[in-house]
């Protein structure tokens, strides 16, 4: 029985940090061999960590601290007896096929509020083309969106010379690396507690809107789908999978009451944030290519059904990956898919 529970506390804890450090070494290095010595060590003061939780099991005035040393205790004894084969390689299908979209569903509210807030934007800045189409010049920052839509189109369905000839592949790079700085800082701004990213996201949204609702109500809906679907469907979504990177690392930071320290709260969610930016990356890879050698090309030239049919595709596969790919490995595992 613990007479002095604020002394049983302040005595033991040393040894809990001393646990958490060397779990915390492990879960960054899962490869690395320990000594005897070491694991002797370990084995003591996760054996101490365990009797110490069920002497203060009994305590209902110390729940944190029993949560904390639930997960303690937890963490070693995954690492004790643990019995799967640890990967030595790199197996960049696996990680594209499996890893990847289980990451992206494990979070998959963080992505529903990317979605909405980006939503939110879009109904904002179409209401305001709407209602205020003088306020074009505001809401649209590039200047080939500032002029009359009928006017752009009629001047793209005419064009009989190819404009990005020879110049295809340095548009698509260009394309690339500026939608991927975009999507690197959307997850970076997750650092300010996530009010950094959903302002960006809802900034996208505004934008995505207005040029809608501004090409929907000059009649281009067909121009519009057959302009933005071949690489939209795949360039949006990559940047609300990094607005919900920028939010998984703002839930971290602000922990919403778990005890679990800020750095182990961070190493919890440092692998998941780097699998789905390099998905992000590896998404605008594919959209910067669309967009230089498709987008670009209007009627006559590129039929707009075989676009919008083309977009159409991409869009129900990219779904399909997301939302299936690697759940057949979760369930043989036990895991959620």
């Amino acid at each position: 029985m613990i007479i002095d529970l604020q002394r049983f506390v302040a005595s033991e804890r040393p040894h809990w940090t001393e646990l958490e450090r060397i779990l915390s070494k492990l879960e960054a290095e899962p490869n690395q061999q320990m000594t005897l010595e070491q694991l002797q060590r370990f084995h003591r003061l996760y054996e101490r960590a365990a009797a110490d939780l069920a002497r203060i099991t009994t305590f209902s005035s110390e729940p944190e601290t029993r949560r904390y040393l639930e997960t303690l205790v937890a963490r070693a004894y995954s690492e004790i007896h643990e019995t799967r084969e640890r990967p030595r390689r790199l197996q960049p299908l696996k990680w594209l096929f499996h890893e990847l979209p289980r990451t992206f569903r494990r979070h998959i509210r963080a992505f529903w509020l990317s979605l909405g807030i980006t939503l939110a934007g879009c109904a904002f800045g179409g209401l305001a083309i709407a209602f205020d189409p003088d306020s074009k010049s505001v809401l649209m920052p590039f200047p080939h969106l500032q002029g009359d839509p009928a006017d752009r189109v009629a001047e793209e369905e005419q064009a009989t010379d190819d404009r990005l000839a020879g110049g295809k592949t340095s548009f698509s790079a260009y394309l690339m690396t500026h939608n991927t700085r975009v999507s690197i800082f959307a997850l970076a701004l997750g650092m300010t507690w996530g009010v950094g990213t959903m302002i960006l996201l809802f900034y996208n949204g505004v934008i995505l809107g207005a040029v809608a609702v501004d090409y929907i109500r000059a009649g281009q809906t067909k121009f519009l789908l057959g302009w933005l679907m071949p690489h939209g469907v795949v360039e949006i979504p990559a940047i609300l999978i990094a607005g919900q990177a920028g939010l998984v690392l703002a839930f971290a930071l602000v922990g919403w009451g778990r005890r679990v320290p800020l750095a182990a709260r961070l190493r919890e969610v440092s692998r998941d944030i780097v699998t789905l930016i390099f998905g992000v990356a590896l998404l605008l890879v594919w959209a910067g290519l669309v967009e230089a050698f498709l987008s670009q090309y209007h009627e006559p030239v590129v039929p707009y059904a075989a676009k919008i049919a083309f977009g159409t595709v991409e869009l129900i596969l990219l779904c399909l990956f997301l939302a299936r790919s690697g759940a057949s490995e979760s369930k043989r595992n036990g895991e959620a898919p």
